[in-house]
């Protein structure tokens, strides 16, 4: 059998293929095009690759245009992680001497000797792939926002604080249309002072508000000429200026936020799984998607419910050499994944009786918030799992019969 090794670069490839002797028995340096890539399968087919039996593949990434042209068909390729790569190389030279030929034939003789230990990229649908894509992209817009609005808040502080505290009663305070188009008409506390009932109105109007414009404007116009400490002239119109830049980059980022969820909420429906992941006490649609997003579609991709559970980092960890022993929470899981269950469970409390009873009872038990939450992410990604793999809908009474009893 032959296997393959790939070190990954930006711009060029080295390749390495060893047989089941680890013998070197071609290599190749190839670059990031469509001749590049053509060279690579020349190279396969000439060592026996098919479509039917083809040649594994290792490499030190899972994205990118190589890797999609590799998993076209039943070939299994293997995203091994930089830092398990780098062990490895101390297997076959102490000197610690690296190069990218050298780090290809490390990859290669990876699948030759450990293949059992690795997993291969899961065989995720078109449609998954690009909810996950989808997904990942509002999560992102959506912290790269709320950073922003970190930034502008604590800009506002310095000179501002009558706009704060105009905008706190609105939900998402400074994420709101209104907010950002007061901000604009009145960029110091000067100006805002000066505004009539008229232009506030008017900014309410163009933010998109259709009722109570009078009365927040009434009281916004209260706030803003109210008596508050003002920085110099100069230095306040300079504050000014740097706020309009923060502003323009968060309505940037509001924008590609809201026009990323309209994305997932029109594609996360098409997909089979949809369904049952909505049929969960806690999920919407955006939090579904993610959840999607980072467990897949392959439903061959966990052999069982523990190892999606410790993928999610939400099953402890147990640590024990000799006469000691701990039991801590997992530190390596997939962070977004984990993320989206801490949502997902403090979400739940409300909608589902059950997991409102297994928390408490966790509590009880001498468990901290954080640690409640994660055992109640827990056990409902364990039953995500069973309806995925059955093709059930979450139904609360088989999901939590115990807690169900003791809250009655």
């Amino acid at each position: 059998m032959i296997y393959c090794g790939i070190d990954w670069a930006e711009r060029t490839h080295d390749v390495a293929l060893v047989n089941d002797a680890g013998a070197l028995v071609a290599k190749r340096h190839i670059t990031d095009d469509a001749a590049g890539y053509k060279l690579l399968l020349e190279l396969l087919a000439e060592h026996g690759d098919t479509e039917e039996n083809p040649i594994p593949v290792a490499i030190e990434t899972s994205r990118g245009l190589l890797v999609a042209v590799l998993r076209t068909g039943k070939r299994k390729v293997f995203a091994i992680n930089p830092l398990a790569a780098a062990r490895y190389r101390d297997r076959h030279s102490v000197s610690r001497k690296k190069s990218d030929p050298g780090d290809a034939l490390v990859l290669a003789n990876i699948l030759r000797t450990d293949m059992h230990a690795h997993r291969p990229l899961p065989g995720d649908s078109d449609l998954g792939r690009a909810i996950a894509v989808l997904a990942r992209a509002q999560q992102d817009a959506l912290w790269n926002r709320q950073q922003i609005a970190n930034q502008l808040r604590s800009l506002l502080r310095e000179y501002y604080p009558a706009a704060l505290e105009a905008f706190a009663t609105w939900t998402n305070g400074l994420c709101r249309p209104e907010a950002r188009e007061l901000l604009k008409a009145a960029p110091t506390p000067s100006r805002a002072a000066r505004l009539t009932r008229t232009q506030l109105q008017a900014a309410l109007k163009r933010a998109g508000r259709k009722r109570g414009i009078e009365v927040e404007a009434d009281r916004v116009r209260e706030v803003f000429r109210a008596e508050w400490a003002h920085q110099p002239p100069l230095v306040e119109n300079a504050l000014g200026k740097q706020m309009l830049a923060l502003l323009i980059q968060l309505e940037a980022a509001c924008t590609a936020a809201d026009q990323l969820a309209e994305a997932v909420e029109e594609a996360f429906p098409q997909h089979s799984d949809a369904e049952i992941l909505l049929s969960f006490p806690g999920l919407g649609v955006q939090l579904a998607a993610r959840i999607l997003a980072e467990i897949g579609d392959d439903h061959s991709r966990f052999a069982d419910a523990r190892g999606l559970k410790a993928y999610a980092g939400s099953s402890p960890i147990t640590r024990a050499s000799g006469k000691k022993s701990s039991i801590t929470r997992r530190w390596v899981k997939n962070d977004r994944l984990n993320h989206a269950g801490y949502l997902w469970a403090f979400a739940s409390l409300r909608a589902s009786v059950g997991a409102n009873a297994h928390y408490r009872r966790r509590r009880e038990h001498g468990d901290w918030h954080a640690a409640a939450q994660r055992n109640l992410f827990n056990r409902m990604i364990g039953q995500l799992y069973h309806c995925l793999q059955h093709r059930q809908l979450f139904h609360e009474h088989t999901a939590f019969p115990t807690e169900l009893a003791a809250a009655a």
